[in-house]
């Protein structure tokens, strides 16, 4: 087994291809989709649908080698807060991309560096903060092609490389396989929603407002309450790690606040301002920050309510874009004019015996991905070091 030392990328075969500078008047909107910075979100690289495209006619032979293939590894090469942002690319099958201007691709010749390897490496939280920093300095924040390569990472024989990507690929395909699980239950779920109290409704079911059926709990100013100690803490929940989930540079506060303000897995939230949303709360626990509504209902199961905020959150959506504010919000009038349905005890029995399995399934399944996460996290750096080795 070799020992694991240091290496520069451009010494060990990585070589990186910066993306094309397309002009605006080649956008259209439909044909190959263009992946920018903001594409690159959580180590993955996905299509936004609502993004920039190109005609299928800019393929020429000068521009064909910056179209993209599933599993490729980018990185964002500027910006404020993105620099040193990397991810792997997700295509379905038939889909394509183009590489846009300020982002590049690492390529590897697959003799001495193994392209998944490679991007466990980068993505990992040292090399995201090592790549951030060396990216952050005076001015607009950038990366040139030199710098990145000049990057040192952990070696060890290409086998060994790929036997440490394969372990994480599994875990990552794992995690990948329960995301896509919630998903398609979510999508169940909504479409029973639909069902019963849109396509099927009856007349005679009963009207409340949705703030009548659930409490809307807004959370804390937690700078209010900062640590005592590094012991009886907990991370701030607010409305970006409602997306990014919590990370080391969350906010934390002390643990000294009432228990209704503590979030927990499998917890409903709503948030009410800037970019409105309501979800089940898949994270580490943590205390409610203002701008969020912790939901909860003595009366009502947690799937009514849940689904009957989603079912209005395009209206606040509305609502909220209407507000002559810098950050579109909604009031609790707002949740007093969103008009619920209420079926019979019996009848709200029986839906609930169809839809509360669908739910359970997804608050399991997302418990399953921290755990998986945390390993994968955990087993990382353990592996870089060479504290665990893989037997080969």
């Amino acid at each position: 087994m070799s020992e694991i030392i240091e290496k520069v990328l451009s010494e060990i075969g990585c070589t990186f291809l910066s993306g094309y500078a397309f002009k605006s008047s080649d956008y259209s909107d439909k044909g190959i989709p263009l992946i920018k910075i903001g594409n690159i979100q959580n180590r993955v690289v996905t299509i936004d649908i609502n993004g920039d495209s190109v005609s299928e006619r800019l393929i020429t032979d000068k521009t064909k080698k910056f179209l993209l293939a599933d599993g490729d590894i980018l990185i964002a090469m500027t910006g404020q807060g993105s620099v040193g942002r990397v991810g792997k690319l997700k295509l379905k099958d038939g889909e394509s991309a183009f590489l846009n201007q300020r982002v590049g691709k690492f390529l590897c010749d697959e003799k001495n560096i193994n392209i998944n390897y490679l991007y466990y490496i980068l993505a990992s939280e040292k090399f995201q903060d090592y790549l951030f920093n060396t990216g952050a300095g005076s001015g607009q924040p950038n990366l040139s092609p030199e710098l990145i390569l000049r990057t040192e990472i952990p070696w060890v024989e290409y086998p060994e490389q790929t036997a440490i990507a394969s372990i994480l690929s599994s875990l990552d395909d794992k995690i990948d396989l329960l995301h896509r699980q919630n998903q398609t239950l979510e999508k169940m779920a909504e479409t029973l929603f639909r069902q019963w109290f849109v396509e099927e409704a009856k007349e005679e079911w009963e009207t409340k407002s949705l703030s009548s059926i659930a409490i809307f709990l807004n959370g804390l100013a937690c700078q209010k309450y900062p640590p005592k100690n590094d012991t009886d803490k907990l991370p701030v929940l607010k409305i970006k790690e409602l997306s990014s989930g919590i990370t080391e540079n969350s906010d934390w506060a002390s643990t000294d606040v009432k228990s209704d303000y503590i979030i927990r897995n499998g917890d409903v939230i709503f948030a009410w301002s800037a970019s409105l949303m309501v979800k089940i709360w898949d994270g580490n626990t943590c205390i409610l920050n203002q701008h969020l509504f912790k939901v909860t209902s003595e009366s009502y199961p947690l799937w009514f309510y849940y689904l009957w905020s989603r079912h209005h959150l395009a209206e606040f959506i509305s609502i909220a874009a209407s507000h002559a504010t810098t950050m579109g919000h909604i009031k609790r009038g707002d949740l007093e004019e969103a008009i619920v349905l209420i079926p019979s005890h019996s009848e709200l029995e029986s839906m609930t015996s169809i839809i509360k399995p669908l739910i359970d399934k997804q608050i399991g399944n997302s418990i399953k991905i921290r755990t998986l996460t945390t390993m994968r996290d955990t087993l990382l750096p353990k592996l870089m070091s060479g504290e665990v080795r893989v037997e080969m």
